[in-house]
């Protein structure tokens, strides 16, 4: 065993276990605050559904002898055959360690889809449809990658850390199960704004981070491609950054905050699959062509009429597709060219094709059986409340509750409210159902304990009687 490959790729598991949650921040950032609590669960139930497959069969029929090209055999059931002593047949590491570290990519790679779906499923269908999907889609395809035998891992098609497998795979998968689940309630006509941006940037940036041991990592050695991928990581990544935010001042006037973050996932994207293979010029190129076509991506949801909530397909999908073809070109060492492209454009759209159909099935089987949509009422109110019976922000305080009209004038003299007491103050105006929500704690009369909620889910305008 060689203790320090071990120790590095064993830390580099536990950097793409942060992702899981650092994408919920991300999403749960983007969403409304009706629905903030739903996107955290639906990343991170992943990591209780995934860990429990992986161990039964995903990893055999991942990493498993092959059979066909196509997908492994099940000689590794229960991690049956596995023992501590057990190396890799590459490298001195545990094949445990293996385990763990491909492990964390079969959780983070169906979180990934649940953005596309924000607001507007069933918290259980969810749960079912990441099940088959990781199961039909993910451990297949991984297996053509990335084992031994595997028909795209025989064509030399190259993808470092799953360009093909993660990316490309989650993007095209969530377009197909946003095709069958349909549009949200008021999409393109009510504002659907970022409730906290300050967690979408702290998602970003725990992404950021994990995404050294992502990319790193998958070279399984402290070498010499661990050190370019992680260079070339940091490096593509702050290209896509400014490309992004030079599309955005052009097109929109502004350098958002949104953008910049998008910026960085874009580029962690594209560079994912090639950041081995590249020298330095190459990753920059990649991050500036990445965070530019993304940016401009993202809006294609509102001209082709397709609802992909917090834009999976646009990042994801489209990142994944910029970052697998120009390490065609851009290979060094002698690898790049016309013929590699090729092989590229293979690995791609074969992988496309085959995630669109078999999860375009899915979502309509969970649709048929279960229903996949939440009710029009759920999805109103919040699906926080509908299937999680929480709230993101409980700003209540315990004890009873006083309510008056917005406008009402306070009798002078009149005894402050309690502690512990309750203050609703209601609005007269038409009801919205956007995403900017207001909340101010404290009682207004400077007493200890009281709570005063302003929630406008919608515009900011309101009219106050």
């Amino acid at each position: 065993m060689n203790g320090a490959d071990t120790a590095f790729v064993l830390i580099s598991a536990f950097l793409v276990m942060l992702m899981t949650p650092g994408l919920a921040f991300f999403y749960g950032g983007m969403v409304r605050v009706k629905s903030a609590l739903n996107m955290l669960m639906m990343s991170f139930i992943s990591l209780g559904i995934v860990s429990v497959l992986w161990v039964l069969y995903g990893y055999s029929l991942a990493f498993g002898p092959d059979t066909g090209g196509v997908i492994g055999n099940l000689d590794f059931v229960g991690l049956q055959g596995i023992s501590p002593e057990s190396l890799t047949e590459k490298g001195g590491i545990p094949v445990m360690v293996f385990v763990l570290f491909q492990m964390m990519f079969a959780i983070l790679t169906p979180a990934l889809m649940s953005g596309a779906l924000a607001d507007r499923v069933k918290f259980s269908a969810w749960a079912v449809f990441l099940t088959l999907w990781v199961t039909l889609v993910y451990f297949p395809v991984a297996h053509w990658v990335w084992a031994e035998g595997g028909w795209l891992y025989e064509l030399e098609v190259i993808d470092f850390a799953g360009g093909t497998a993660v990316h490309i795979n989650a993007g095209i998968g969530a377009l197909a199960a946003v095709l069958v689940v349909g549009k949200r309630i008021g999409f393109t006509k009510d504002p659907m704004r970022p409730h906290s941006l300050p967690l979408v940037v702290l998602g970003a940036a725990l992404l950021w981070f994990g995404w050294f041991g992502f990319n790193a990592g998958s070279a399984l050695a402290a070498d010499g491609s661990s050190a370019t991928m992680a260079l070339n990581t940091q490096v593509a990544t702050g290209a896509a950054v400014l490309g992004w935010l030079v599309h955005e001042r052009i097109r929109h006037g502004a350098f958002t905050t949104l953008g910049a973050a998008s910026g960085a996932i874009a580029g962690l994207v594209a560079i994912t699959p090639a950041g081995a293979d590249v020298n330095a010029m190459g990753a920059l190129a990649i991050g500036v062509v990445a965070g530019g076509v993304c940016s401009w991506a993202v809006s294609l949801k509102f001209k082709l009429g397709y609802d992909d909530s917090l834009d999976v397909v646009g990042v994801h999908l489209v990142g994944g597709v910029i970052g697998t073809l120009l390490v065609g070109f851009l290979a060094v060492d002698g690898v790049g060219g016309l013929e590699q492209f090729g092989k590229q454009a293979v690995g791609a759209f074969s992988v496309m094709a085959f995630s669109f159909v078999v999860s375009w099935i899915l979502a309509k089987l969970v649709q048929a059986t279960i229903g996949f949509r939440a009710g029009a009422d759920e999805e109103t109110a919040g699906v926080d409340q509908a299937f999680h019976a929480e709230t993101a922000y409980d700003l209540t305080a315990g004890g009873g509750s006083s309510v008056r009209t917005r406008g009402e004038t306070p009798v002078p003299g009149a005894a402050p409210t309690a502690p512990g007491a309750k203050r609703h103050e209601t609005y007269a105006g038409a009801a919205t159902t956007g995403t900017n929500a207001e909340v101010h704690a404290g009682a207004e009369d400077g007493t200890n304990g009281g709570t005063n909620d302003e929630t406008n889910d919608g515009a900011e305008a309101r009219v106050d009687a």
